[in-house]
């Protein structure tokens, strides 16, 4: 084949899938495994949202509500938004995908950070926009440093908060001082898939910005708190006028009939969502308490994982849990490669994680 492909697309490296767990079972010889690596809910998706997909599953010859127009009437009555302001899209990472596609021209600049979410950077060189990358500052966002690099092409700036997968939050009052400095030609888009584990008294409310002179849109997730990971439904909260700019750049019927019907159902199962939280609070402390005493440095966080510093190889560590059933990241190929992250997972989970570290790492040290 003699194919014309553009030299931002050759260049691109894909986002790296992890194996089935049932192949990773099958190929290191164990049952049974655990998963905290991906920063799922562990306690799974709510019993209202199976009750009502299982309800719905007549319905799959037909095409889902392009507008997902129930699904937002739910989350705009929640948020006190206008539907207007809202931009679902299958899992955040579509709505990301129409920021890009629908502000960002060939060598237009986008603003990001290092380590944070891998897909920012990956959708601005496939538009063939220009990556500007900022090392994160004591594990958090450097808005000073962010705010320093804006120029004429600066059209997004992207910041995750919490930061994945450091955990860390900005305060109020230093994004307000950032923001003071972001001209009216930037969005800045606020990435909040893991704000419903931030502590009240630190978390912004996007909805006091997204109508300022400096446009600001927030982005949520059912992933994650929800629990509906395997559905791929997300949305963007804006201005009105953004989400008309995105809407053209949308695919019609672009959320699936099960992830609306999931999504809708999960925000009626309040009795799930507490459990959640509860679960992720309680394995948080317990987890840095026992992983404290194994001699590593365990990172204060504000979403439902945290990073580890084993003092050795993450890798080596990943590769020796991996063979005792449990999987975790390793942090390498974000530049910390004697870190993992760790996904709090229900009680037995959790203490399945601890007696499996605590002999991978005696052996580590022990050579």
């Amino acid at each position: 084949m003699k194919l014309h492909v553009r030299e931002n697309i050759k260049n691109l490296v894909p986002y790296p899938p992890g194996k089935p767990l049932q192949e990773l079972e099958r190929e290191y010889g164990v049952v049974g495994s655990i998963k905290m690596a991906s920063n799922e809910n562990s306690l799974g998706p709510s019993p209202k949202a199976m009750a009502a997909i299982a309800a719905s599953l007549g319905n799959l010859h037909r095409y889902p509500d392009g507008s997902c127009y129930y699904l937002a009437q739910a989350v705009a009555a929640g948020l006190g938004v206008a539907q207007k302001e809202l931009v679902f899209g299958n899992g955040s990472n579509e709505v990301i995908d129409f920021l890009v596609r629908a502000f960002v021209a060939p060598g237009d600049e986008v603003i990001t950070s290092h380590p944070s979410f891998l897909v920012y950077q990956t959708m601005v060189q496939a538009q063939n926009g220009v990556n500007i990358v900022v090392p994160l500052k004591d594990m958090g966002h450097d808005l000073e440093a962010i705010a320093g690099l804006i120029t004429p092409r600066t059209r997004l700036i992207f910041l995750d908060n919490p930061n994945n997968p450091t955990g860390t939050v900005f305060a109020k009052e230093t994004f307000e001082k950032f923001l003071a400095l972001v001209p009216e030609t930037v969005i800045v888009v606020l990435d909040e898939a893991y704000v419903d584990f931030v502590d009240q008294e630190l978390r912004l409310d996007v909805r006091d910005y997204i109508h300022g002179s400096t446009a600001v849109v927030g982005l949520r997730t059912f992933s994650k708190a929800y629990g509906i990971a395997g559905l791929r439904v997300g949305y963007g909260i804006m201005d009105g006028e953004i989400a008309g700019y995105l809407h053209r750049v949308r695919q019609p019927f672009n959320v699936n009939e099960l992830a609306q019907v999931g999504a809708l159902a999960c925000l009626e199962d309040d009795d799930h969502y507490q459990q959640t939280m509860a679960m992720t609070r309680e394995g948080i402390a317990w987890l840095k308490a026992e992983i404290t005493g194994l001699g590593c440095h365990v990172f204060a966080t504000q979403t439902n994982f945290f990073l580890v510093d084993v003092a050795c190889s993450g890798k080596e560590l990943y590769e020796r849990l991996l063979h005792l059933g449990v999987i975790v990241r390793p942090m390498a190929a974000y530049g910390y490669d004697s870190y993992i992250r760790i996904t709090v997972g229900t009680k037995a989970e959790n203490q399945r994680l601890v007696r499996a570290l605590s002999q991978s790492l005696k052996e580590m040290r022990g050579r």
